[in-house]
């Protein structure tokens, strides 16, 4: 077992203004800047000066009932993506933001659970896309693959997604993650073990033979249920979520009065604490820092919940 180097996300580049020979509000304009954006951008405590610093955000600043609500700020077009016309995954359903005023977004794939179909977790594709996301949710090869067939799932569907879909101007590849239920939570793990460039993994109610997972560098939100008999949060999601490395952001919630099979349905505890995970991490989004630390306290809908505060 090796230790965790350094576990932070890597350090994006901030917007620079460039200096230009005309002055005066007018030339502001053509150089793409106003002036009141420019002044924003200089003086300190200003949500411009925020902006500036992070050209990631996307959407209005939230709020408890923005990321509990059923849609977000974005309307959502979608796209269906045949079996016959990929390679490495069985196709699926691509949502995503219908607006390009924001330029890209970050990228996100899901994987349903053992003999299951897109169809089980097909509730996430508009919510998290209606946040600022474009969301993939996929069918496998077979509905009996295992997790690390899933997990290479995951990856082969990103890579179509930023490679060769419909939407891959869209995307800024830099800024993907992956997420999963059931078996294909414990395929998100294989994903993001293999690829640490991802910046956010979310498995829901994972299963997997492979309790540990130190070799994991990617901000990881693990998601149980007290009620799950499939996969007992004592000998999967519990297990998981100690392995990671301790200097890696991470963090573990466990749902009150769930079972194995909660992420299959809409569910607002699941939405708000995923949308506020591949917020922060895959948006370096800070704005949602709040509804992750200090961390949240056990309610009617969470059992308990652990994590490193704050985070990298």
């Amino acid at each position: 077992m090796h230790p965790l180097s350094d576990a932070r996300t890597p350090v994006r580049p901030r917007l620079r203004l460039r200096r230009r020979a005309r002055s005066g509000p007018r030339a502001l304009w053509a150089g793409g800047i106003t002036a009141a954006a420019l002044i924003a951008a200089l003086v300190p405590g200003t949500a411009g000066a925020q902006a500036a610093a992070n050209p990631y955000e996307r959407g209005p600043a939230p709020s408890v009932s923005s990321i509990e609500a059923a849609r977000g700020s974005y309307a959502v077009s979608q796209t269906s993506v045949s079996s016959v016309s990929v390679t490495g995954f069985g196709g699926g359903t691509v949502y995503y933001p219908t607006s390009t005023a924001d330029g890209t977004f970050g990228a996100v794939v899901i994987s349903p659970g053992f003999t299951a179909t897109q169809s089980s977790i097909s509730w996430l594709g508009p919510r998290l896309a209606s946040q600022g996301f474009v969301v993939f949710t996929i069918d496998t090869n077979t509905t009996l693959d295992q997790p690390d067939s899933r997990g290479r799932q995951l990856l082969a569907a990103l890579d179509y997604l930023t490679e060769r879909s419909s939407v891959r101007t869209r995307i800024d590849s830099a800024r993907l993650g992956v997420m999963g239920h059931s078996m294909g939570g414990g395929g998100t793990l294989e994903a993001a073990k293999s690829r640490p460039s991802l910046q956010a993994a979310i498995p829901l109610t994972g299963w997997n033979t492979d309790k540990s997972w130190p070799e994991v560098r990617t901000p990881t939100l693990i998601i149980g249920a007290d009620g799950d008999t499939v996969a007992p949060v004592a000998s999967h999601s519990e297990p998981f979520y100690t392995s990671l490395p301790s200097s890696l952001d991470k963090a573990y919630l466990e749902l009150n009065g769930a079972t194995h099979f909660t992420p299959n349905s809409s569910d607002t505890t699941i939405a708000k604490y995923s949308i506020s995970w591949l917020k922060r991490f895959i948006d370096d989004d800070t704005r949602y820092e709040q509804f992750l630390c200090p961390l949240p306290r056990p309610s009617l809908t969470i059992e308990e919940y652990r994590g490193n505060c704050p985070h990298a």
